[in-house]
């Protein structure tokens, strides 16, 4: 059945008609997929302030709009009235043709349309939808960089108004904004490197999909990432944490495996006893899927931290059941930390920064490091490297003389 598309107007405010096209029966909305019946132009045109009755040659009466009273500025505005509807005539000629008789337009002129339509369309709408998609940690990143994205925006932005310049001033408001957590606090650099870096995946899977007709992440550059200082601890103050009572025996039992085995805290929360293996000749195994990277490992781990875990459970039993990372069980790691005598600024995630760096000051190599951390690309496991260097700085100015 052929589509019939007619023009009309809508009345809205400031005297104004909004022209819409009217289709019938109803097609299928470039966005959602739902039946509609109207496409708005993005046309105006004046409202008539009267009419004034005209009879023609054939003595028939017309109703002539009147625009304003001075006749000078009528004249102008009915021209620009006159031009505005024929622009939307064509338009509505050209939408009832590729509806109808979609066979006389080439290929170039098709896949315009299609990039036209595409373009229209909301990236901020599409972040969501891929943010919706990620799971645990990577969501909250997605969705907390959606937020700002949404505050840059208004919650509205075209594909078809995308480019280098808007992404450079997004970029800006992130390195300048204050931090959704605290208004008195500019938002931290990492944390806008993070969230840019975001923006670049949904671009290049915006490229991908074909809402955007070249890659405009290829185009920007990232936001450069500010070396944080890692605080790790000394094989000296790990025996000391052993030697020294915790209220939460589970948490020090969990922080020690961290040291011996570079694990994450959310890993060691969710380790059942089903990943641990022992091979005849090759000792300890843990066989599981990292929840940051969701990279399948397989790591060696030592006699020693297997003998830290106690019983073995059945395969489906948590490792460490009943761990869990909140403000309670920090106080308890801060207690235990200062009861041993250690100064420093140490949180649990520490303890994964001593697992690499003692292993790199013990002479293990820094491509077996990575490996063991999980760690995808071999520049993430460099930092530790530069912390060793700078550790054995700090051990070369020890000594001095009076001289």
């Amino acid at each position: 059945m052929a589509v019939k598309v007619s023009l009309r107007q809508k009345a809205i405010s400031k005297n104004r008609q909004s022209l819409y096209l009217d289709f019938y029966p109803a097609i299928p909305h470039h966005d959602t997929g739902k039946p509609t019946r109207r496409e708005f132009l993005g046309l105006y045109v004046s409202s008539p302030v009267k009419f004034k009755k005209r009879k023609d040659r054939n003595g028939n009466e017309k109703q002539i709009p009147i625009y304003d009273t001075n006749l000078k500025q009528n004249i102008i505005i009915e021209t620009g009235v006159k031009n505005i509807l024929q622009r939307a005539e064509k338009i509505r000629q050209k939408r009832e043709d590729q509806l109808n008789k979609p066979e006389i337009y080439t290929g170039y002129e098709k896949e315009q349309l299609r990039l036209k339509q595409q373009g229209e369309q909301n990236f901020v709408t599409y972040f969501k939808d891929l943010a919706d998609k990620r799971k645990e940690s990577n969501l909250k990143n997605w969705l907390s960089a959606f937020k700002y994205l949404e505050a840059f925006t208004g919650g509205i932005l075209k594909f078809a108004d995308l480019n280098e310049k808007k992404c450079n001033d997004f970029k800006e408001y992130l390195l300048t904004t204050k931090s959704n957590n605290s208004s008195k606090t500019t938002l931290a650099q990492n944390s806008a490197v993070s969230y840019f870096n975001k923006v670049k995946a949904a671009l290049k899977q915006a490229y991908k999909d074909g809402f955007l007709s070249n890659d405009l992440n290829t185009k920007i550059e990232p936001i450069k990432q500010v070396e944080t200082r890692r605080n790790f601890l000394t094989i000296e103050e790990l025996n000391s944490l052993v030697k020294t009572e915790c209220n939460n025996p589970l948490m020090k039992k969990a922080a020690l495996f961290s040291a011996l085995t570079g694990l994450r805290f959310s890993d060691i929360k969710n380790l059942v006893w089903g990943e641990l293996e022992y091979i005849e000749g090759n000792g300890y195994f843990i066989q599981f899927k990292q929840q940051k990277t969701k990279g399948v490992e397989v790591m060696p781990i030592s006699e020693q931290a297997y003998n830290l875990l106690g019983e073995q459970k059945e395969p489906g039993d948590k490792v460490f059941d009943g761990l869990t990372y909140s403000a309670y069980e920090n106080k308890h790691l801060y207690q235990w930390i200062g009861a041993a005598g250690i100064t420093k600024d140490i949180t649990f995630h520490c303890f994964r920064h001593t697992y690499a760096t003692l292993q790199l000051s013990m002479g293990t190599d820094i491509y077996t490091v990575s490996k063991m951390l999980g760690h995808r690309e071999l520049k993430t496991t460099q930092v530790y490297a530069k912390i060793i260097d700078r550790t054995k700085r700090e051990a070369a100015n020890k000594i001095k003389l009076e001289i």
